[in-house]
C-alpha cells in the first residue's frame, strides 16, 4: 500500500509540473516584463552594458573630410538654462580636463547630428566643437590614446570636457572609474572650412522653416502618460515662450501620448528650436499640422 501511495503521489506531482500556464482571470491584465531600453526615459540612470562584446580591439576612427552636419551645429544653443556656443572651426583646439562616458541609456538613440549612437564605436560628445570633428584623446594618467569621431553634444556637467562612448572609455581604461583626466586634441583636415553662422545662429545654407498657426513640433509619442508628463516637464524647462502640450491618440489596442510644442506662432524659426531639443538629447522632433 505504501508503494502504491508513493506511485500515485508522483503522478500527481508530475501532472502539476506539466500543466499549462495559469490563464488570467476575467478583467485581469497581465503586465509583460519591461523591455530593455524601450525608450530614452525607460532608464533613470545610465549604466554599463550587461554582456558587452570585446571592444579592446575596436579600431580608432579614421579621420576624413566630412561636411558639417545640418543639425547639431546651431549656435548659440541652451541646455538646462546655460548657453553654449559652437566653434566655427576645430583648428588648433587642445584642452585638458575630465572625461566621462555614456552607455546603455543612450545606446540606439539619436545623437545631436541625427545619427544613431552606438556605444561600441569610437565616438564622443562635445559641447562646442563642430559636428563632426575627429579628435585624439589621451589618458593623462596612463598614456593611452584613442581617436574618436565627435558626433554628439555633451557632457552637460560642470568640469567635464568630453563624453566618450563605452568603447573609447574602455580603450582608455576609465570605464571602472567613470571619469578620467584626459587631453583632447582636434584633428583638423586642410579641406575643412569654417562654419559661417547666419543671423539666427544656424549654419549658412540651412533653410529656415516658417510655420503656420496650426503647426506643432512633436517631440515624441509615449505609451504611458507618466513618461509623457516627464518629457513635457523637461521640454517646458527648455522652451520658455511656447506651450508644451500632451495629446492622447487612441490606437486600435492602446493609447499613445504625444508631446508637442505649439501651436507655433507665425515666423517661428524651427532651426534653433529643433537644434536645442536635439542637443538636450530629445531625439529628432518632427513638424506636424493639425
Amino acid at each position: 500500500m505504501r508503494l502504491l501511495f508513493i506511485f500515485l503521489l508522483a503522478i500527481v506531482v508530475l501532472a502539476g509540473c506539466s500543466s499549462p500556464p495559469e490563464k488570467p482571470k476575467v478583467g485581469e491584465v497581465k503586465t509583460p516584463p519591461a523591455a530593455t531600453n524601450a525608450g530614452r526615459y525607460s532608464m533613470l540612470h545610465d549604466k554599463m552594458p550587461k554582456n558587452p562584446p570585446d571592444v579592446s580591439r575596436v579600431p580608432d576612427a579614421q579621420p576624413r573630410f566630412e561636411a558639417y552636419s545640418r543639425s547639431g551645429n546651431f549656435s548659440p544653443y541652451q541646455v538646462f538654462g546655460r548657453t553654449y556656443h559652437v566653434m566655427p572651426t576645430s583648428q588648433g583646439y587642445r584642452e585638458q580636463g575630465s572625461a566621462s562616458w555614456y552607455g546603455e541609456k543612450f545606446h540606439g538613440h539619436l545623437t545631436s547630428n541625427g545619427e544613431v549612437y552606438d556605444m561600441y564605436e569610437m565616438t564622443a560628445a562635445h559641447k562646442s566643437l563642430p559636428l563632426p570633428t575627429y579628435a585624439k584623446v589621451t589618458n593623462l594618467d596612463n598614456g593611452r590614446e584613442v581617436i574618436v569621431r565627435i558626433n554628439d553634444r555633451g557632457p552637460f556637467h560642470e568640469g567635464r570636457i568630453i563624453d566618450l562612448s563605452y568603447a573609447a572609455a574602455y580603450r582608455l581604461d576609465i570605464v571602472r572609474t567613470g571619469t578620467g583626466r584626459v587631453e583632447v586634441e582636434a584633428i583638423t583636415l586642410e579641406s575643412q572650412p569654417e562654419i559661417q553662422f547666419t543671423s539666427t545662429g544656424a549654419p549658412a545654407g540651412m533653410p529656415t522653416v516658417v510655420s503656420k498657426d496650426n503647426s506643432f513640433l512633436q517631440v515624441g509619442a509615449y505609451s504611458t502618460e507618466e513618461t509623457a508628463l516627464q518629457v513635457q516637464q523637461r521640454v517646458q524647462s527648455l522652451v520658455k515662450d511656447l506651450p508644451v502640450v500632451i495629446r492622447p491618440a487612441a490606437q486600435s489596442t492602446r493609447t499613445l501620448y504625444r508631446v508637442q510644442v505649439g501651436p507655433l506662432a507665425q515666423q517661428t524659426t524651427l532651426d534653433s528650436l529643433i537644434a536645442m531639443l536635439k542637443a538636450a538629447g530629445l531625439g529628432a522632433p518632427q513638424l506636424v499640422d493639425l
